[in-house]
């Protein structure tokens, strides 16, 4: 295993416990954050700024450290070392209640003995907010999330999504500074999940809400993010809008972590003025990588290429424009539309590309193909395990 290293800095000009963060701008600040249980580190050295309005995701694996930054931010987890700052202000300190932060976890953690109504009104009822005063604001968030005719029910009288929904609308109701979620649509089925992330974005948008979202679920994290910071080990590996993470991740953990992506160990043997030579296991002859997809420091590295990005065919294509290599089919997977294509080269190298189904016929087990790509869609990675 490599060892871990921030790929990404967003350090921010702090100051000491108590005193304002330079970057007032920024609605949440986290600088030099680390957590440690014990001897073992859950995050390490954590710096992410996101702007207000801004939705900002933590993707990664469970012991990623995710939701321990989230649990930091709120003040339900002590950080080891670093500050956090909101809007500006040094919170790292501050107990949970004086952050004005709201949350929404998976459960929901809705009170079944209360109506709607009566669970988007305890965090008002907790800072003593005049009942005339609460009610406004309560009817506001049902009317924002379309709850109004729910307003009297129980929470066993409502849908996954509903209760989704009111979990959203109670911290929405006292206007938190930032909205933190803990994969808020695990519990929901997969075409629930998918509405309602885009009744979620779309509510997000229209109030301007800072939010800073925790999942391990790529394609929420794309449909959802301004920015997403993927996470392992308890190390930022890298943070970009979604388009930027996919297409130009700086790591092989990023790529792989983040989409499909045929990821081979590889060394780089030679460069000229436009590209970088790289020797990839399992293929033979020399693979060009463009000089600006070269992002490893060390001669050691991983050749990383979407499988979208690849062409297949019977005949080998000119060698002074494509990369190219001959594989033959192991096997085939129907996926509807789809058709996933498992291939071998002569040199024992495992790859895996994406046709339209219905040529399902020209890829019988066994069947001849070359595989081809520009060296403009590849990509020489740092190799992080």
């Amino acid at each position: 295993m490599t060892e871990q290293t921030p790929m990404t800095d967003e350090r921010p000009a702090g100051g000491p416990a108590g005193q304002a963060s330079p970057a007032t701008d920024r609605q949440v600040v986290f600088d030099g954050v680390h957590k440690w249980y014990g001897d073992a580190p859950a995050v390490h050295d954590f710096n992410l700024a996101i702007a207000k309005g801004e939705f900002v995701t933590l993707l990664g694996p469970s012991g990623s450290g995710k939701t321990t930054c989230l649990r930091i931010l709120a003040g339900l987890e002590s950080a080891t070392a670093g500050e956090v700052y909101l809007a500006g202000r040094a919170v790292t300190d501050d107990v949970p209640e004086k952050r004005n932060i709201g949350l929404v976890f998976q459960n929901y953690a809705l009170f079944p003995h209360m109506t709607v109504t009566q669970n988007i009104a305890f965090p008002l009822r907790m800072r003593r907010m005049k009942k005339a005063d609460a009610q406004g604001e309560i009817d506001r968030v049902l009317t924002m999330t379309q709850l109004t005719k729910f307003r009297d029910r129980y929470p066993r009288q409502l849908s996954g999504g509903q209760q989704q929904r009111v979990a959203l609308a109670r911290a929405f109701v006292f206007d938190p500074s930032v909205l933190l979620m803990d994969e808020p649509l695990g519990a929901l089925d997969r075409n629930l999940r998918d509405h309602m992330r885009l009744e979620l974005k779309n509510l997000q948008k229209r109030i301007g809400a800072t939010v800073l979202y925790v999942t391990h679920d790529q394609d929420e994290a794309l449909a959802l993010s301004d920015r997403i910071g993927v996470m392992h080990l308890g190390v930022l590996q890298q943070t970009a809008p979604p388009d930027e993470l996919y297409e130009e991740p700086v790591n092989s953990f990023v790529a792989k972590f983040l989409g499909q992506s045929i990821c081979l160990p590889a060394r780089r043997v030679d460069e000229d003025a436009r590209h970088t030579v790289v020797d990839v296991a399992g293929m033979s002859g020399r693979i060009l990588v463009d000089k600006a997809n070269d992002v490893s420091a060390d001669p050691a590295g991983e050749f990383m290429i979407r499988p979208e990005r690849v062409r297949i065919g019977a005949d080998k294509p000119d060698a002074a424009e494509r990369n190219a290599v001959a594989c033959t089919v192991v096997t085939h997977v129907y996926l509807g539309p789809q058709l996933e294509v498992h291939l071998r080269t002569a040199g024992g190298a495992e790859l895996q590309v994406v046709v339209p189904s219905e040529a399902r016929a020209d890829y019988t087990e066994g069947s001849s193909h070359w595989l081809s790509w520009a060296a403009a869609d590849c990509r020489f990675l740092a190799h992080v395990t």
